[in-house]
Formats: structure tokens, sequence, C-alpha cells
């Protein structure tokens, strides 16, 4: 039977609770348990698929083709456990389905309420594939006192009661502010959130308070006095040198051993927290240091990068150097006045990540021949690889005219708008003029690479899975064409219908995929196409 660990924030929301839960699944996976981790979303859209970057950051996808929360990333990468559709609910969701059974008549003629109808769906969420697990994390988005929130703090507190004492618990992540004109803490904050939440009928079982000094044992008891918990359960949560320091921090502060003692469970032996010392020895003591550009059109917001960006720290662990990662707007390469060798000779290697739209188009074609006649390591991810084969198409295969139905209509569609495409259930179908929130080519397809190829031996193997969120493929009416300029189409679709790697072999390394390797890289497991390009970036800051 699991147990359920119910985690709110308070005063802010963006206080780390998605990385508090990620540490906590890997301290107790640390123990021996097995942890699964939800998130519920406030938001009414559908799934997170529909928000802009900018407003939301990453959309991390799963391998069965869900579109959520970013914070499923961190979930990911920290404890290795697959996603699934099934770990991320938003509001918009749960009324969906709600509407829809009521437009079918599932409700008999009764009158749908947030209390119980709502509530109970999202009970439905919370329990729903939970065999074999033993300990089940729900984190609630936003800020307790928030209206969109009250009906997932009501079905916590609903579904704290039917599971019983010693089957549920909750933690509170809070904020102890420093107030540096007068050179001190504040408790109160965290005392009046917690006062929020104990009055919507949730009373927190451990404190987790975010805080930029350390807490002094006095003001552990204060808040402890105040918020009704034991001292030993307010654990500090200072700022950390790496999210990857993270788990072992809660565990010296005794995170993992109050949520157990919570639950009426003594914990026995240490935790094995080998891999996670490992690492931050990894990055704590590197043997050099690389420059990577990214050259991308969300860079105003890093978190719209946020997988990308851990890639690239893992590849740095897989070769034990830095990674300084410049972040490059793809409109200051627009014009023909662009300095682009002044902002690029100085990077080790260029990354072109995935996109929509034609803004920034033309500057990450610039980039990617930047790279390619300077010779310099070139990873193109989804819009990068469609990016690359336009270059390659116009510069090389004489077809200067190349370009994007994405961009408009245009006499050579290089790279255009799938319509049909064999998925895991069969034949998929798309129409152009269709809805474009979930229309896309989403979740994990298996691809077969060409044994004598680059990737194939970075890979160590001819047939991969990897994670696809994209609207337009590469055209192989064009293939030919391209691979007479040099580009290799080394992976394509096992039906051989959809190009899914292209490499030029006559460079030191330079590799575009349709599919997001990111997603799938882990700090202890560094996705091999990273650890590779980092490998390569290394090879090139020797030669400068």
């Amino acid at each position: 039977m699991a147990r359920y660990i119910f985690i709110t924030g308070g005063v802010v929301s963006s206080l780390g609770k998605g990385l508090m839960a990620a540490s906590l699944a890997a301290l107790l996976q640390a123990r021996g348990y097995t942890v699964r981790i939800r998130k519920f979303d406030p938001y009414l859209n559908v799934d997170p698929g529909t928000m802009s970057p900018y407003q939301h950051g990453e959309v991390y996808v799963t391998d069965d083709g869900a579109e959520t929360d970013l914070d499923l990333g961190h979930y990911e990468r920290f404890t290795g456990v697959p996603s699934r559709q099934s770990d991320n609910v938003t509001s918009g969701r749960i009324y969906q389905q709600i509407i829809t059974r009521e437009r079918r008549g599932d409700y008999l003629g009764a009158t749908v309420q947030v209390i119980p109808h709502v509530t109970d769906a999202i009970k439905a969420f919370a329990r729903a594939e939970t065999d074999d697990i033993d300990f089940v994390l729900c984190e609630i988005g936003g800020t307790v006192g928030d209206i969109e929130s009250l009906p997932f703090i009501e079905a916590i507190r609903q579904l704290k009661n039917e599971e019983g004492r010693g089957n549920a618990i909750s933690i509170h992540v809070t904020l102890v502010p420093y107030i540096a004109a007068a050179g001190e803490l504040k408790t109160k904050p965290t005392q009046h959130s917690v006062r929020e939440l104990a009055a919507l009928g949730v009373q927190p079982d451990v404190l987790v308070c975010r805080c930029e000094h350390p807490l002094p044992p006095s003001e552990r008891a204060k808040i402890a006095l105040f918020c009704n918990v034991p001292a030993s359960a307010v654990i500090p949560a200072l700022d950390a040198k790496s999210i990857y320091a993270v788990p072992l921090q809660y565990h010296g502060e005794g995170l993992d051993i109050e949520v157990l003692r919570a639950f009426g469970i003594e914990p026995a032996e240490a935790p094995d927290l080998s891999r996670w010392t490992e690492i931050m020895d990894r990055l704590t003591n590197p043997q050099g240091e690389v420059t990577i550009g990214v050259v991308g059109k969300y860079v105003g917001l890093q978190d719209a990068y946020k997988s990308l960006n851990e890639a690239l720290v893992h590849g740095g662990i897989a070769n034990r150097v830095k990674v300084n990662v410049r972040w490059i707007d793809a409109e200051l390469f627009e014009n023909a006045e662009s300095d682009i060798a002044g902002q690029l000779e100085p990077c080790d290697a260029i990354l072109v990540p995935g996109a929509f739209g034609e803004r920034g188009a033309e500057g990450k074609i610039a980039s990617v021949k930047f790279a390619r006649e300077r010779k310099i390591p070139y990873f193109g991810i989804c819009f990068g690889m469609q990016m690359a084969c336009v270059e390659g198409a116009r510069d090389l295969a004489g077809i200067p005219n190349a370009s994007s139905t994405e961009f408009g209509p245009t006499d050579e569609p290089v790279v255009g708008m799938i319509t049909e495409w064999m998925g895991r259930e069969g034949l998929e179908t798309r129409a152009a003029e269709g809805d474009m929130g979930g229309t896309m080519r989403l979740g994990a397809y298996d691809a077969k690479l060409d044994g004598n190829s680059v990737v194939a031996s970075i890979y160590g193997g001819t047939e991969i899975s990897e994670r696809h969120r994209h609207r337009y493929e590469v055209n192989t009416g064009y293939k030919e064409a391209l691979e007479q300029g040099g580009l290799v189409f080394s992976g394509m679709s096992p039906d051989g219908t959809l190009p899914e790697i292209v490499e030029r072999p006559d460079h030191p390394w330079f590799v575009g995929v349709q599919f997001h390797p990111e997603l799938k890289s882990k700090p202890f497991d560094p996705h091999p196409l990273f650890a590779s390009f980092i490998e390569a970036a290394v090879k090139q800051s020797r030669l400068v």
C-alpha cells in the first residue's frame, strides 16, 4: 500500500518545491524505497504544451507522449524513474474530464460541484497507477492561498483523512527571508503561511524553510512553537552550489529521517548516497572547462531550456570538465552586419536547440554555416537539425531558395508539416489546418542507425528510442541532394520514411537530431550524444 507525501508552498510559489520533491525522492530511493512523484498544476490549460516558454518555461515530454510541467524533468533526472502521462495533471484537464462526463450523462442529472466532483477527480489522479509503490509524492503547484489551488488543497485534506494516520503526511515549503537592513531572519512569513494552510484543514508535518543564511536553533525552535511541529521537523534549505548538491544537503539536515518518522518509521541504516557524492566531486573538481554557444530564441528565460542546460552539465560530468553556457539570441545574426564571428569564435562548440516559428531562423542558419565552415563542433536539436538541412541545401546542394513550410509557402520545402506517420498504435494523421494543441509527434519513437555512422559509434548500437516534440519534418524528397552536399542521413524511422539524424562525416563533430535527447539525460547517466558533444568541445578547446 502506497504512502502519500503532499508538498505545498507558501509566500511565493517559486521556492523550489519540485527540486525538493525530487531530492526527497532520491533520498528515499537511496534507502531502498520505490517512489513516484506527481505534479498538480492549477492552470486552466489542458496541458502545459499550449503555454508559451516565456510564461511557463520548458515543456517536458514523457515517453508516452504527455506534454508536462518542467518539474517532471527534475523528477526523472534525480530518480531515473520515467515519468508518465498520469504524473502531471492541470485544472484544465480535470475540468475537461468532468464536463465531458456531465455532457455524457454520467452524473445522472446531479448538480456538478467542486466538492465532491472536482476533488474526487483529483484524488483519483493521485491514486492512479500506484501499485508496488512505497511512496507517492504529490507536489501542489502555486501558492497556498491562491484561489486556483484551493480544490487541490481540499482534495489532499480529504486524502489525508481517507488514507489514515501513518499513511499520508504534508510537507510545507516556505520562505524565511533575511532582512539586510535589520540583519536578521524573519519567521513571520512562515508562521502566516502555515496558519493559512491549517485554516484550510491541512496541518504540515514537516517544514522546509528556504533561506539565504543559516537558521539558528533559536529560530527553528520559534518556528516549531508557532507552527505546531517538532523542532527537528523544521528543515533549513539554504542555497546550494549546484542542484545536484541538494539531496546531500537535505540529508545532512535530516529531511529524509523526519519524513520517515512522520510515518512512524524509524530509519534503519544510512542511505547509499555514493553516486551523489561522485557527481559533486566531478562538478567541484573539474579537470578543465569548455564554452558552449547556445543560439536560441527564448534565451531571455533560461527555464525555457532547462533540460538542455542540465544535459550540457551532465556532458561535463561525463568528461569531468566545467561547462560554461553562452546564451546567444538568434535574432542577433539576422542582418548582414551581424558580428557572428565575434559572438561565436570564443565558443568551443555550437548548439542550436528546438524552437517554433520563423523568428530567429535565419540567425540559426547563419550559426550552422559558421560551425560548418570553421570546423567547430555543432549539435542541432529538432529545429536545429532542420536548419542544418536548410543551410546544407542552400550552400552545398544548389537549392538557394530552400526553406520550411513553417515559415510560409515555399517552392523548395526542405522542411514540411508532418501529415502522417507510424505511431505506437498504428498510422497517425494530422491536418495542417487542425488545432495546434496536441497535434505534434510526441513521445518516444524508435529509430534505426546506419551501422557505419558516427552516431552509431556514439550510441554503441543501431537501434535507439528517443522522445519527440515537433510538427515539421525534413522532407525525404531532398535526401539525395543533401547527401550529395555531404549531409548524411544516418538515422531513420524504422519504416524508412522519417529522417531522425543527419551528420557530416567530413566534420570533427556535426550532428543534427529530430528528437530531444536532453529529455533522457541524467547526472548519473549522461546522454551519450551530450557526453560525446562535450568531448568534442574539449578537443576543440585544445586546438585554440
